[in-house]
């Protein structure tokens, strides 16, 4: 069959002469180029009918194999915690496997470049956190572009970080801890997943509405940075929520404090360091799902619907919260506008601080 779509000349109607009523009997020429016209009209309409269905069925049809979530970061950390603990739901929704693969390094650009250079098929996906909203303002040499080459499915939680030491420091709250740092400039230091890192952006914001000095202390992921204020190797850090409660539950780490603008569900008795003194700070990690751009829309609500679902069957809802984070659930939309809010903040504490890579 050929490619190219044959021209249709739409003949005018027969012209109306200066008699009412009368007309000029349209030409041979004319009655050919309508008989023309209404064949053509009769099998484009008889093709489209056709291939409706093919597309319903092709929309119908997925998934049709398994899925894979990528995640950026290391096995243990706060995004691959969220992203295993959706992903048997997930699948139950989508009527398939859902794998869970870590594809580490360059602060999660590895990974994310992965599924922008994937077919837009659904099912290649990505799991990331608020770190790849500060990504943009970080790196000048991304392989990808974050806002052309991968499209927003949808927020899967929310959640504060702890601001948490190590038991043996003499601090037992959050204003004790910003006297304590004012009477030794320079002297603290506190651990991040890395420059730049969500975690980073925590402290250095502490940093600036509290008037304290600390070093910061970068580490390749919020994993190792946990386990060596847990060490006592470095002093404080802003750990995830849903990686450091449980730490602080068996006494291995002592919170002060949670960065969300309210109490954590999983901690309801930590203030939150802006009731406890430090006023106007609040930051929160978040995590969501992005699928490559190009994505059909048919495919994009089906997995942004999916996940919802997940997010809100009970055994995760209820693991989302008792672990400190809420659950979230939106349309792509929804999540668009959110990254881009998301984007504009970040942009705005590197450049104060004078953060560099």
């Amino acid at each position: 069959m050929s490619s190219a779509t044959p021209a249709i000349t739409i003949a005018p109607p027969c012209r109306v002469l200066h008699g009412v009523g009368a007309q000029k009997p349209c030409e041979e020429n004319e009655v050919k180029s309508i008989r023309e016209t209404r064949v053509a009209r009769h099998a484009l309409s008889l093709v489209l009918s056709c291939l409706l269905p093919l597309t319903a069925a092709a929309q119908s049809g997925y998934p049709a194999k398994p899925v894979r979530l990528v995640v950026g970061q290391a096995p243990g950390g706060a995004t691959d915690v969220v992203a295993r603990l959706v992903a048997p739901k997930f699948g139950e929704s989508l009527g398939q496997t859902v794998v869970v693969e870590n594809r580490t390094g360059a602060a999660g650009s590895i990974g994310a470049a992965f599924i922008a250079k994937s077919a837009p098929d659904g099912y290649n996906l990505l799991v990331v956190s608020s770190s790849y909203a500060i990504n943009p303002s970080l790196y000048t040499d991304l392989p990808f572009d974050p806002v052309k080459d991968l499209a927003p499915v949808t927020l899967i939680a929310e959640a504060p970080f702890l601001l948490v030491v190590h038991p043996s420091m003499p601090v037992k709250s959050v204003k004790d801890l910003v006297a304590f740092a004012k009477s030794r400039p320079g002297a603290l230091n506190f651990a991040s997943g890395g420059n730049g890192s969500s975690g980073h952006l925590a402290g250095e914001l502490f940093k600036f509405l509290a008037g304290v000095d600390m070093v910061h202390v970068p580490y390749k992921g919020a994993g190792p940075a946990l386990v060596d204020v847990m060490a006592g190797q470095v002093h404080l850090t802003f750990g995830s929520v849903l990686s450091s409660l449980g730490h602080v539950k068996y006494g291995r780490l002592r919170a002060l404090g949670v960065t969300g603008a309210k109490r954590s569900s999983g901690a309801p008795d930590l203030p939150t360091i802006a009731e406890a003194g430090v006023k106007g700070y609040q930051t929160t990690t978040w995590y969501g799902l992005l699928a490559p751009a190009n994505t059909p829309a048919a495919i994009m609500t089906r997995l942004s619907g999916d996940m919802k679902k997940a997010v809100e069957s009970p055994e995760v809802k209820n693991k989302i919260l008792n672990d400190g984070a809420e659950p979230e659930g939106s349309t792509p939309k929804q999540f668009q506008d959110h990254l881009a809010s998301e984007m504009k903040r970040a942009a705005a504490i590197i450049k104060r601080a004078g953060v560099k890579q």
